[in-house]
């Protein structure tokens, strides 16, 4: 239901009331509409009020879960109204039945130990019926008594931007509309409600909604320090998954029946979660790929492959996963390229002056990361795009490190390509995406052939879909899309700025409890850091530190955590690493720290 459609109704149940025509249990229907057109005769519908937000429907798709109702019989509306509140003498509301009113999901039950409908939004809405099975289900809510007493009391006002319908003092008499689970069932996919912004992050209560962390390793409470290799999973994210393929499971775009359509619905508002928690200007710029390292690849072998030529140059960092390294390799030596490095001091920082002499007239790449995975360094990223780009190079910057722990914002940074995996946010393996700008995109040729991406194809001839369908060849992996939605949805339900600010107070009291561990030794210490430490203990193997962090239920990575060139400049080989997220405790950490008093002791 849009909001234009629920402000008119709302207005109406309120002219309806302030007549004295609400006190009838049955109104001649010429009369609503009278009223309905003497109200509304100068009401023009809103210029994009008719318009998919996901655009043109795919071809051969005639759903109607993608056709917004595009007429409001108000009249009809209005006698619902009526009959569903049934008033007598004043504004008393008596309801023989309100659970006959109560509103089902449309695609049936939970899953088995689902408490949340908040990742369900209707295929389909009869905007007709939604004002009766809206009061009729708020009469079922703890806390709605004002409500029951007050039918005209049902205007959300504020929280769908609807004032110049409702009159101010109708506005605020419905208590916090936003965590009513009712409004979130029926409203979830046309109206963004304002929720409360978090002031506050108790990672005691984040705990509880991921089930994993209450495992227990060796007889021990799991201790998850391994986030930079794969974060865990709340249960929101598992249960989407789950519902996905238990109800909505199809192929999508090609297909005219329901399940093509919820599956559909899914999977590109998906893509619009993604485009809006990186902020992309479209979500044609949003192509969904198996993570990271395979948008490197995809960036490499389609639009290096078609732009680079034998003496061009690419910048690369020294603090460079493999992902950002490899692919650019094989590039290089198929096509007679030259990949130059940013250097790094001895804190792991990026040497800036050093960068800016190493363009030329032959240099047409810059690829690094934001956030180093082996050391925590966070890199100068806008002003190094900045640097190349006046350059008139091209820039890629891998996420994979940053999408967790800070707000990405890439109209303010301004990339041409942005990369990074599902699984390091919360979401689900095998999925994660490449933002590139729109005409970049549509202007590289395609790097997989197949089903999905071709708008004709001849025995001569093939032609392809603009971007983002262009690049997703064949199936894509629709359910993990569909997940990585859903863990978007909770990390901004607990707010990015607030994990970031958490997990910065997190790190500096392990860095400051690692220092006091007789004998280690820091690798990384930049003064900008995310939730990364790396270190070694002089004498002790990082194996065997991690097999004894490992016996007491704590998990870390030893090795070279596929970053050896940066480790090497550091003078080593492997570290240990623990790396932090905002379920992580203080407790957690002084349980590390105790364990590695007790090797150094030992």
């Amino acid at each position: 239901m849009m909001r234009w459609q629920f402000s008119m109704v709302l207005k109406l149940v309120n002219i309806m009331s302030t007549n004295n025509l609400a006190q009838s249990s049955h109104l001649d229907p010429q009369v609503l509409a009278d009223l309905a057109n003497q109200n509304f005769s100068d009401f023009q519908l809103p210029s994009n009020s008719l318009s998919d937000p996901r655009g043109a429907l795919p071809s051969g798709v005639a759903s109607h879960s993608f056709q917004p109702n595009t007429s409001l019989d108000l009249a009809a509306i209005a006698q619902q109204v009526l009959d569903s509140l049934q008033q007598k003498a004043g504004d008393d509301l008596s309801t023989k039945n309100p659970s006959s009113l109560s509103l089902s999901d449309p695609r049936g039950a939970l899953p088995t130990g689902a408490t949340s409908h908040a990742f369900q939004p209707p295929t389909s809405l009869d905007v007709s019926v939604v004002p009766q099975q809206a009061l009729g289900g708020a009469q079922q809510q703890a806390g709605h008594d004002a409500l029951a007493q007050n039918p005209s009391s049902l205007s959300f006002g504020r929280s769908f931007g609807v004032e110049q319908f409702i009159p101010n003092s109708l506005l605020s008499d419905l208590s916090n509309p936003v965590n009513d689970p009712l409004v979130n069932q029926i409203f979830l996919g046309d109206i963004q409600l304002a929720k409360p912004k978090n002031t506050t992050l108790d990672p005691l209560l984040v705990r509880k909604d991921f089930p994993i962390l209450s495992e227990r390793v060796n007889g021990r409470q799991l201790v998850w320090f391994d986030n930079a290799a794969t974060t865990q999973k709340p249960q929101s994210v598992i249960d989407r998954i789950s519902y996905f393929y238990e109800h909505e499971n199809s192929n999508i775009h090609r297909a005219a029946h329901e399940l093509a359509a919820r599956a559909t619905d899914a999977y590109e508002g998906a893509r619009e979660k993604v485009r809006a928690f990186i902020n992309a200007k479209s979500v044609n710029e949003i192509v969904f790929v198996r993570g990271t390292t395979e948008a490197i690849n995809l960036v490499s072998q389609s639009w290096g492959r078609q732009n680079l030529k034998e003496g061009d140059e690419i910048i690369v960092s020294n603090l460079e996963h493999h992902a950002n390294i490899v692919p650019w390799q094989l590039l290089a030596k198929e096509k007679g390229l030259r990949i130059r490095v940013i250097p790094v001091n001895d804190d792991g920082e990026l040497l800036l002056d050093e960068y800016q002499k190493l363009f030329n007239s032959r240099t047409k790449l810059v690829s690094f990361t934001h956030v180093s995975n082996a050391l925590g360094t966070i890199t100068p990223a806008k002003k190094i795009i900045e640097i190349a780009h006046a350059a008139g190079v091209k820039v890629l910057l891998d996420g994979a490190q940053s999408i967790s722990h800070m707000k990405v914002d890439l109209q303010d940074l301004n990339p041409d390509w942005f990369v990074f995996s599902g699984h390091k946010v919360f979401g689900p393996t095998g999925i994660g995406a490449l933002y590139g700008k729109e005409d970049l995109l549509n202007a590289t040729q395609p790097w997989q052939g197949g089903g999905n991406m071709i708008q004709d194809v001849t025995f001569e001839h093939t032609k392809f879909h603009d971007a983002p369908s262009r690049f997703e060849a064949g199936t894509g992996n629709i359910a993990d899309a569909v997940g990585l939605g859903a863990a978007i949805d909770y990390v901004n339900s607990v707010g990015i700025e607030l994990i970031d600010q958490y997990e910065h107070q997190l790190l500096q009291y392990a860095t400051r409890l690692l220092k006091e561990v007789p004998g280690i030794r820091l690798i990384g210490t930049a003064k900008h850091k995310a939730s990364v430490l790396s270190f070694v203990i002089p004498g002790i193997k990082t194996e065997d530190i991690g097999a004894a962090l490992n016996k007491e239920g704590i998990a870390v990575r030893s090795g070279h955590h596929c970053a050896q060139p940066i480790l090497r400049r550091m003078g080593v080989e492997t570290t240990v690493r623990p790396s932090l997220a905002f379920y992580n405790t203080c407790q957690e950490v002084d349980k590390m720290i105790a364990v590695l008093h007790r090797i150094r002791s030992s």
